[in-house]
């Protein structure tokens, strides 16, 4: 009687997370004749919201879809008129209104399309979905044994963590971890607002809204829908959503409900009534959000048969609106090392790190201090004379 063995699966390059920088890598890879195993979470691609609106950067998300072979196919989703934006103060004062002409510097498009685009752009197959990483080890010699939730598992020789902020790969490279940056979000939406929210509409106006003041500020844009996505911003202790019952707001209301909104809207007590209205008014749930961040400059040694990418290699906060295209530079800038390097996957890496950490450093330490200057006391004084500057040396 002989009993039947079972090996783990193997895949020669295994990316864990199909976010947008995950799926630039896959992407690029195959464009290059290199087959790559993606692995995620999620039951299914549509299994949860995708978020807002990003603005593509010409000199970092813009390379990559380039690279992806994805550039004129990209330029079909943009928002006209996405990129205007407009700066107001807590008494509804504007003093910045630029119009939305697309200038192909920072186009808008929705991330759920965006995404859609990758994941159409990959073989049958490439994305394993439900598959929840739950560690990783080392074997030697740069291979890696994975373990999934269902306790199943499998081995790569090239291990790349593209599993955002709470990376389970990073421990392999890091003992780093997010830190709250003293700043949470409260998420909302205003449906057919033209329609059922004309103030609100008229106050965001066709791109995106800053309304700021001390501590505290509104950000809203207007999706291709037709809805208002806005983000309230509090400067508060890292404990204060967990004092409020925001589940509330998602199961359709009652006391918890009305007392999460209404903590909101406290902390814009004295704001212009229609900015306040922008989270009074918002339709459904109210999903908080704590901002976290990785050190500026996080790096590590160069460890064989891993890498990191995206949120895992550089969590930041959103107030420099890099997030997002850097991870997908990241990606294409490995994928496109580990193709200029065949045969040599540590000469890759080490190719691709040494370009990834000043340029990550940069774009964090532009949004640490983004963040501060959005909430300081002269708010919004200081992203007036942000966008001054950039204009100047424009």
């Amino acid at each position: 009687m002989t009993t039947a063995t079972t090996t783990s699966p193997h895949h020669p390059i295994a990316i864990i997370g199909a976010g947008l920088g995950g799926l630039t890598l896959a992407r690029v890879l195959h464009v290059n004749g290199i087959e790559a195993a993606v692995h995620d979470l999620d039951a299914a691609p549509e299994a949860r919201a995708q978020g807002g609106m990003l603005d593509i950067h010409e000199e970092s998300g813009q390379i990559a879809l380039r690279a992806a072979g994805l550039h004129e196919e990209f330029r079909a989703l943009i928002h006209a008129g996405g990129e205007a934006v407009r700066i107001l103060d807590r008494h509804a004062v504007v003093h910045l209104d630029e119009g939305g002409e697309v200038s192909g510097g920072r186009p808008e498009v929705e991330r759920g399309e965006l995404r859609a685009l990758l994941l159409g752009a990959l073989p049958g197959g490439t994305v394993r979905w439900g598959a929840k990483v739950t560690g990783a080890r080392p074997l030697g010699e740069g291979r890696h044994e994975v373990t999934l939730a269902d306790g199943a598992t499998f081995t790569t020789d090239l291990l790349v963590g593209a599993d955002g902020a709470w990376s389970r790969i990073r421990p392999l490279v890091s003992d780093a971890t997010p830190r709250y940056t003293g700043v949470s979000m409260v998420e909302a939406d205003l449906q057919d607002a033209d329609t059922r929210h004309p103030g609100s509409a008229a106050v965001v106006g066709p791109g995106m809204l800053f309304a700021l003041g001390e501590d505290s500020g509104l950000l809203a844009h207007r999706e291709p829908d037709g809805s208002l996505h806005v983000y309230a911003a509090l400067r508060v202790a890292e404990d204060w959503i967990s004092g409020f019952d925001f589940a509330a707001t998602k199961a359709g209301g009652g006391p918890g409900a009305d007392a999460a909104r209404a903590a909101v809207l406290e902390r814009f007590a004295g704001w212009d009534g229609s900015l306040r209205a922008l989270m009074a008014d918002a339709d459904g749930e109210l999903t908080p959000r704590p901002i976290h961040a990785l050190p500026v400059g996080h790096r590590w040694d160069r460890v064989p048969g891993v890498t990191l990418l995206g949120d895992a290699a550089h969590l930041m906060s959103p107030f420099a609106g890099e997030g997002a295209n850097l991870a997908m530079l990241d990606g294409a800038e490995l994928g496109r090392a580990l193709a200029a390097h065949p045969g040599d996957t540590e000469a890759a890496l080490a190719a691709y790190e040494q370009a990834l950490f000043p340029r990550s450093e940069a774009a964090a330490a532009q949004s640490a201090d983004n963040l501060v200057l959005c909430l300081r006391a002269d708010a919004p004084q200081g992203l007036l004379d942000q966008f001054a500057a950039d204009q100047h040396v424009g």
